[in-house]
């Protein structure tokens, strides 16, 4: 889910082999399990109990992970490649804080990325019951012909994005309900949260009910019938145990708990949408600065789609009123991710193999420990501070060649790099709203403490991935 809100890491590790992703994902938001994926040759032999795993071809699109070549990468990558042009609103990328390859090396990042990979039978059978409740749950809101009768479920998150780590044991769905327009009026200085009005009697006549005494479309009042409903409907879905878990203070989300024995219990965060046919808002004006990596059109057509807002409280207001709602980029983030390369043919079967992905799961996961080692310490960060790390670490180096697969340490490296750049400065913009800083100033110890370990793991080379919490 994007946004500053993150999850506590689930269960154990997942030991099989990941299921290929589509290119381009789905818009359905309908999990569908995914075939297994063949590795690439390596110079170091897997554990023999990878021998009894089920093996197929490798999907179109997919990221293999190619044998470890003899020399470095820094012997192989020119100096063009090393620095780069900033984009506007980014932090520069660092130039001191990259070390040898030779710290970690390859062989061992290959190895924490296969721990990390889905198991195809896990997914199947995951995706098969998150299917069938929110199937439930989206017919029965579309039948009893009240407020939300009119409904669309969406996937996003990471499990949709294919950077899903671990287990498939969470899943985000946004159930999007579609305005032709709204007034957007900006509530504090960080151009994401919004109130909502009415300009003119809507055509969604039954949202009326849901203004508050000033006019402004309650995102509280939304949320509240919409739990209502699912918690008591998850109560006619037969064969599933299903609940729905207590409200999080200031959460968009309406998270179920799904049983899913022997493994781990299965989290669905349903995230009620607003999707308005509008422009953008002027705070976005300077953000998603894309064009040296996928180009001027790309960004055209993003900018040229609706506009999303979930309900987001906005804990800068001295009363919380519960009318605020935060501007989500979920759709366009997916679409990034899923079709990542500044060519086309990048991860396609006759393309160049690109570590983008790679490079993203590995520095979850190190924060995922991270948080686990020291959960108060970093409550504040979560996953989205490293994805919005990884879009400007694509814009910083645009090109497939930048991130070929076989220097898969030197660009795990580089990008770490940026994100610990990030962190002295307690400076990571907002990709889409530049103005907009995810590490604030105010929160510099916490910033420094996580650069301090971060700092600590890249120089032992990374004993927190074979340790286990």
């Amino acid at each position: 889910m994007d946004g500053a809100g993150g999850r506590v890491p689930q269960g154990g590790r997942g030991t099989r082999p990941a299921a290929p992703r589509d290119r381009g994902g789905s818009h359905s938001g309908t999990a569908t399990p995914r075939a297994p994926r063949m590795e690439g040759s390596t110079a170091r032999r897997r554990p023999s109990a990878a021998k009894s795993l089920p093996a197929g071809p490798a999907a179109s699109g997919e990221e293999k992970l190619p044998a470890p070549r003899g020399e470095t990468a820094d012997a192989r990558v020119p100096a063009a490649r090393r620095r780069a042009a900033v984009p506007d609103g980014a932090v520069s990328a660092p130039g001191a804080v990259l070390r040898s390859p030779s710290v970690v090396g390859a062989p061992r990042l290959r190895e924490v990325l296969w721990r990390l990979t889905l198991g195809r039978q896990d997914v199947s059978v995951a995706s098969d019951l998150v299917n069938k409740v929110v199937s439930h749950l989206t017919q029965a809101l579309r039948s009893n012909g009240g407020s939300f009768s009119s409904i669309a479920r969406v996937g996003a998150g990471s499990y949709y994005e294919h950077v899903k780590i671990s287990e498939p044991n969470e899943f985000d769905i946004m159930l999007l309900m579609r305005i032709e327009r709204l007034q957007l009026d900006e509530c504090d200085d960080t151009g994401a949260y919004y109130y909502l009005t009415f300009k003119r009697n809507p055509k969604e006549r039954y949202l009326l009910k849901f203004l508050d005494e000033e006019g402004k479309l309650s995102a509280f009042k939304m949320l509240q019938e919409l739990r209502e409903i699912i918690k008591q409907e998850v109560k006619n879905i037969k064969d599933v145990e299903v609940t729905v878990q207590r409200k999080k203070a200031g959460s968009p989300a309406i998270t179920l708990q799904i049983k899913n024995p022997p493994a781990a219990d299965i989290s669905v965060d349903i995230i009620l949408t607003l999707e308005v046919q509008q422009s953008w808002p002027p705070s976005t004006q300077d953000g998603l600065k894309i064009e040296p990596w996928l180009g001027r059109k790309v960004r055209r057509q993003f900018r040229n789609g609706s506009i999303y807002l979930v309900a987001k409280q906005n804990k800068k207001e001295k009363v919380l009123r519960g009318n605020t709602w935060r501007l989500s980029f979920s759709h366009t983030e997916k679409a990034m991710l899923n079709n990542h390369g500044s060519k086309k043919t990048c991860c396609e079967s006759d393309g160049l193999k690109c570590c983008r992905k790679s490079c993203l799961k590995l520095l979850k996961y190190l924060l995922e420990q991270l948080k686990m080692k020291y959960p108060k310490k970093l409550d504040k960060f979560c996953s989205y501070h490293v994805k919005t790390a990884f879009f400007h670490s694509c814009v910083i180096w645009p090109n497939d060649k930048d991130w070929d697969l076989g220097d898969l340490d030197y660009c795990f490296q580089k990008f770490l790099g940026y994100f610990l750049d990030c962190l002295q400065k307690s400076q990571l913009p907002h990709f889409f709203i530049p103005k907009y800083n995810l590490l604030s100033i105010e929160d510099k110890a916490s910033n420094d403490f996580l650069s301090r370990q971060i700092s600590n793991e890249l120089n032992n080379g990374f004993p927190i991935f074979q340790e286990r919490f």
